[in-house]
Formats: C-alpha cells, structure tokens, sequence
C-alpha cells in the first residue's frame, strides 16, 4: 500500500497525533468538503500508522472517503479484505440497536464491540473509529437518543480505548442552534473547527 505522508492543505489542520487513547472528538461543520478533508485525513494516518479504521457513515460519505482514500494510495479493498478498513452504513447499523427511537444499551454495546472486535484482529490492533449515526439521530429530531448515545460512545472508548471522531452538519441544528451545539460538544472531549 502507498499512502502518502504529507499535509494536503486542507482548510483545518487537526494534529491527530496528540490525541489519547480514548480521545472523543466532534466536529460541526458547515462545508462537507472541509468535513470530508477532516474525516479523510483521520482515517488516512490511521492506516498508515498501522491501525484499523472503523467508519461508520452514511452512503454518501462511505462514498467520499472510498474515493479519496484510493485517490490518496489506500487499497481500500485489501484494508477491508483484513478487516483494517471497515466501512458500515449508519443506517443499517443503528437499526440494528434502536429501539422505539431510542438506542438499547445492551444492543448497542453488543454490536458496537463486535465491530471492534473485528478490527482489532487476532493481533489485538489499535483501532481507531468515526461514526456518523448521531448525527442522523440528531436530524431525525431524536435529540435525547442522540445525546445518550453520545454518552455510550464515549465510555466504549474510555473501556476500549481507541479515540473515536463523530460529525454533524451546523444544519442540523435548527431550534435553539447554540444551546443545542453546546450541548452536543459537552458530550466530547475536543472539539475540532470548520
């Protein structure tokens, strides 16, 4: 696999290699593009400092970062062939834990650390996760569901260990936007700009 190295200029710089363990970064953001650049490098150096990456988004966004990966030297086929690059579908992951609008937390934690499972791999890997079902839970108007499986997420990476990145569009937060965004950056440990 060749993957590059190097500091595309991207509009935000986000030093990935000062984050911890347990690391629970958000970004809201208003350009997708500066979004996917963000999402893109997270992912990227993951892989190239030998860890496994979890992705967790929607078709749209599965789409993107497949793309810029191969653009970048990732043989995204062959990480996901070793599960290294695991690539899932919000959608179909968070039907699988939601119930009656709001996540399970036995299900969740069952699916979400078979997934882990997986990336770590028999050689015990380091992973490291995005996941984007949040932010479809939080535009859908499932606004307490999505606060608490922030809260899930977030211990999973403290008992896990491995640094996990969520994202939401700023339009997602129509009725109170500043209290609401507030409330989701309080849920995480930094936040990154857009």
């Amino acid at each position: 696999m060749h993957l590059e190295n190097t500091s595309e200029a991207h509009p935000i710089q986000v030093f990935w290699g000062e984050m911890s363990a347990c690391e629970h970064f958000v970004q809201i953001y208003d350009d997708n593009d500066v979004f996917m650049s963000t999402l893109e490098d997270f992912i990227a150096r993951g892989l190239l400092a030998g860890e496994s990456c979890v992705t967790i988004a929607t078709a749209a966004h599965l789409g993107l970062l497949g793309q810029r990966l191969r653009a970048r030297g990732v043989d995204v086929e062959t990480l996901a062939a070793d599960d290294r690059y695991i690539a899932l579908d919000a959608e179909k992951i968070l039907a699988q834990f939601i119930i009656q609008g709001f996540p399970d937390d036995r299900l969740f934690n069952r699916v979400i650390l078979e997934i882990l499972g997986r990336a770590k791999g028999p050689g015990q890997r380091k992973v490291r996760a995005f996941g984007e079902m949040v932010a479809l839970l939080w535009a859908q108007g499932l606004h307490a569901a999505a606060t608490q499986m922030e809260h899930l997420w977030h211990d999973l990476c403290r008992s896990e260990q491995f640094p996990l990145f969520c994202a939401y569009p700023r339009a997602g937060f129509k009725q109170d936007a500043i209290k609401s965004i507030e409330q989701i950056c309080a849920t995480h440990s930094k936040v990154i700009g857009s």
